[in-house]
């Protein structure tokens, strides 16, 4: 057990580190994109590329974790972010709008391979603990909310005379840092006969209600997350709200998606899987409900922060989910898959965001999550009735 927590704390500050990389990219991406574009209206695509890079190699990721074992995908990962860091701080300096493109690209390598921090503490774990694993592990991402977007601040005009050059090299040191926190980490790797064997086919595993439902739940709250966060300041700036009120809005939208991390798992232990997924599409949809209702600070505020924890419970109870459909010959294909698709509902939802908002406007917007909301939760419950139908008298 002591060695399942020091992992899950090295994992936990690895997750904090990639929050703060992920936050630092989500302060320049567009303001260098939009300063360097030959079009502005591609001036969002160095944002769609760093998805589109995860979306492509995490399911290599996950297979390369299968063979080398998690520490080495994990530090092939974070030396991918110094190599897509320095290329996107050189094409700012040269002012070459696809070579940052081609950066950002590879910088969501980094990404895909962070996403497996969650399964490797479930992986180093016992089942008593391995919701609070979990949990633990994607809280570390609350250090990111805050340290990302001060280290943006203060190294914006870092170069003097190429403005957004600076934020870039820090990531450097940042994903250096979690190559050196990574020697801590001690999950043994798979036996020869695992690493060989390939399991069931997909299609078989596919087919467990309980893989149904945590692949649903997985997509629909980073959808959902990504579509409604995406457009806030937006809609902020629309209504006349400074950049201050929105910096603070998606703060604590921040706050909501990890600080609930360190009790999730305890929630999970005590009331059931279930019933924890299930409050997460209902603050989902209370959401949405406090964002159609007005547009003063306090109701983006609140509904974002609602928005996060939502989103928090649904994704860690995904998570958990997902462990619970596969043996560990087969969590490759399983886990990489999962995560494929949920970077592609980033790919697709950070593109609608945009152009939902433009041409149906912002309560359009929000309403059009209510109906895949609605889907999770019917996923939810027909996976609790078949659960207790089935549960031994």
């Amino acid at each position: 057990m002591e060695l399942s927590r020091r992992n899950v704390a090295v994992l936990s500050g690895c997750q904090g580190l990639l929050l703060i990389n992920n936050s630092i990219l989500i302060t320049v991406n567009a303001l260098a994109g939009y300063a360097l574009a030959p079009n502005k209206a591609i001036a969002t695509l160095p944002v769609t590329m760093y998805f589109v890079g995860s979306a492509i190699s995490t399911i290599p990721m996950s297979y390369l974790m299968k063979q080398l074992g998690r520490r080495a995908g994990f530090t092939v990962g974070a030396l991918c972010a110094v190599i897509g860091s320095l290329v996107c701080a050189a094409a700012v300096y040269m002012g070459d709008f696809w070579m940052l493109c081609g950066g950002v690209l590879v910088l969501g390598i980094y990404f895909a391979a962070g996403q497996y921090y969650r399964f490797a503490a479930a992986d180093a774990a016992d089942v008593e603990f391995k919701s609070r694993a979990i949990s633990l592990v994607l809280a570390g991402g609350i250090v990111g909310g805050f340290i990302g977007p001060e280290t943006s601040k203060l190294t914006v005009d870092l170069v003097a005379g190429t403005r957004y050059v600076g934020p870039y090299l820090t990531l450097v040191l940042y994903a250096v840092l979690s190559v050196l926190v990574l020697r801590w980490l001690h999950i043994p790797r798979l036996s020869e006969s695992e690493r060989r064997a390939t399991g069931r086919p997909l299609a078989i595993i596919a087919r467990q209600p309980a893989f149904i439902v945590a692949l649903v739940c997985a997509t629909v709250s980073y959808g959902v997350m990504n579509l409604l966060m995406a457009a806030t300041p937006l809609a902020m700036m629309a209504c006349q709200h400074p950049f201050s009120d929105a910096a603070f809005v998606i703060q604590w939208h921040v706050v909501g998606m990890f600080a609930p991390s360190f009790f999730t798992g305890s929630l999970i232990h005590r009331f059931g899987l279930t019933r924890v997924m299930l409050a997460g599409v209902a603050l989902n949809l209370v959401c949405v409900a406090i964002a159609v209702a007005g547009v003063e600070v306090m109701h983006f505020w609140l509904s974002m922060l609602l928005l996060g924890v939502g989103w928090n419970f649904l994704f860690v109870g995904a998570t958990m989910l997902l462990t619970e459909t596969h043996t560990p010959a087969e969590r490759a294909k399983v886990q990489g898959v999962n995560d494929a698709a949920i970077f592609v509902t980033l790919v697709v939802s950070s593109l609608a965001s945009g152009a939902l908002f433009s041409f149906q406007g912002w309560q359009v917007m929000n309403y059009s999550a209510v109906p895949v909301l609605l889907l999770a939760g019917a996923g939810i419950l027909w996976l609790a009735s078949r659960r207790r139908s089935v549960k031994p008298v």
